[in-house]
């Protein structure tokens, strides 16, 4: 159990250290770890739902996502015209073209998966450009470190209220995440808003306090359905964790499933409400 929690905790503080570095040095270390994040999150994705099959497609379509991230961090960071980006569309389809040359039913059938895993991983993470690039293409890693603090912040609440007083309450999604309790997701709610409000109020996160606690409270939510619909894919697939790429905490999907629903929607957010 020491060992586990020692190996645990090494492997936590390693993970923020990275995340941290990407986030705040520069552009091209966060370009490094966004474009690692993408690959490995689509192969832990491809490997639970198709096992080994089509490893020619896998490779093909994880290429298409870096790809895609390449042309978006190239037209927010040198100011390339926008239209660049549309040569995604040439590995793209070939992605689809590729779907032509199958022999049986049930591979094609997989494409399903292909596509479901850009769709989920590659698009939240390739759109990430749009945080950490103002429009006249200044890095700034700050405002996506504020949303993963928010998520973080919504983790730690759910767990620690979950744990101490959610045990034998009303389960949120039982059929899906058991040990998930309505108690747990408001001490999450609670977590968010207040790590939200305080960096709002320090001047870590530059907009209104209301703003804040409102952007806090819609990831929070949001955070809960991209946990949960993670957990229903590994539920569907058998598996108890994505990947083991992280010791003690399990693969990379695990630890940035809330974060693929969570960030977008914060982003659409601070967009409707023009703040960035």
């Amino acid at each position: 159990m020491k060992s586990n929690f020692a190996k645990r905790t090494i492997s936590g503080i390693c993970f923020i250290g990275i995340m941290l570095a990407g986030l705040l040095v520069n552009k091209y270390l966060y370009a490094l770890l966004v474009l690692f994040m993408i690959a490995v999150m689509l192969h832990e994705f491809y490997g639970m739902n198709m096992g080994i099959k089509l490893p020619v497609q896998r490779v093909l379509a994880i290429f298409t996502a870096l790809c895609g991230f390449i042309l978006v961090f190239c037209v927010n960071s040198f100011r390339l015209p926008l239209h660049f980006a549309a040569l995604i569309f040439v590995p793209l389809s070939a992605v689809m073209i590729s779907s032509l040359y199958v022999k049986d039913t049930e591979s094609f059938d997989l494409y399903s998966y292909i596509y479901t895993g850009i769709l989920y991983i590659a698009v939240p993470l390739v759109l990430s450009n749009y945080i950490v690039f103002d429009r006249e293409g200044n890095f700034n890693g700050l405002l996506m470190l504020c949303f993963f603090i928010i998520i973080w912040a919504s983790d730690v609440g759910a767990y620690c209220l979950g744990s101490l007083l959610g045990k034998n309450g009303k389960k949120l999604f039982p059929s899906i995440s058991p040990n998930k309790s309505w108690t747990g997701y408001w001490g999450g709610l609670l977590f968010a808003t207040l790590a939200a409000l305080i960096m709002s109020l320090t001047g870590l996160m530059k907009f209104p306090w209301y703003h804040s606690i409102i952007l806090g409270a819609i990831m929070h939510v949001f955070g809960v359905f991209g946990d949960l619909f993670e957990s229903l894919w590994k539920r569907k697939c058998g598996v108890k964790d994505s990947g083991t790429i992280i010791p003690g905490h399990g693969g990379l999907l695990d630890r940035f499933d809330s974060s693929l629903f969570a960030i977008p929607i914060g982003a659409v957010y601070l967009l409707l409400v023009n703040l960035i």
